[in-house]
């Protein structure tokens, strides 16, 4: 299936086209209050101005992420390198606690061995997710584009 067809890419659209909207809002309010007379008004103005900017700035941040991460899945399944979910399963399908445990032991410990391996980072982002964390899953995740990045 194409990248452009699956369900996470059109909500990601979805959502930038939303928050595109909502910036252009936004900044059409802080433009307002930028041309009126008063001084506060044009304080306040220049104050929600800085919010448009930091929603570009995320939003921009956020795709690159996206598909730099999406650049490594496709390199590791082509390798034959994607994190297998091995393990006892409960009624609905998930890993059991005890699988996704051994799960993070044996991804925790390849980033001990290769600390600077994007996919051994990968697979950590991958196991912090199975045992429910899901913070630390996206920082593995962004440290481990950051090092595929670096890698050139």
């Amino acid at each position: 299936m194409s990248v452009m067809r699956r369900p996470a890419f059109l909500a990601a659209v979805a959502t930038t086209v939303l928050l595109a909207l909502l910036v252009g809002v936004v900044a059409n309010i802080a433009f307002a209050l930028l041309q009126t007379p008063g001084v506060i008004a044009k304080l306040m103005g220049a104050l929600v101005l800085v919010l448009p900017v930091i929603a570009v700035w995320f939003l921009v941040n956020e795709w690159r992420t996206g598909i730099t991460v999406q650049r490594m899945a496709t390199r590791l399944e082509a390798e034959g390198g994607l994190p297998l979910h091995d393990g006892a399963r409960d009624a609905h399908g998930r890993l059991t606690d005890e699988a996704a445990q051994d799960l993070y032991e044996v991804a925790r410990t390849g980033v001990e061995l290769e600390p600077q391996s994007w996919a051994a980072w990968f697979h950590l982002a991958f196991a912090y997710e199975a045992v429910k964390e899901k913070a630390e899953a996206r920082k593995a995740l962004r440290h481990a584009a950051t090092l595929f990045r670096a890698q050139g």
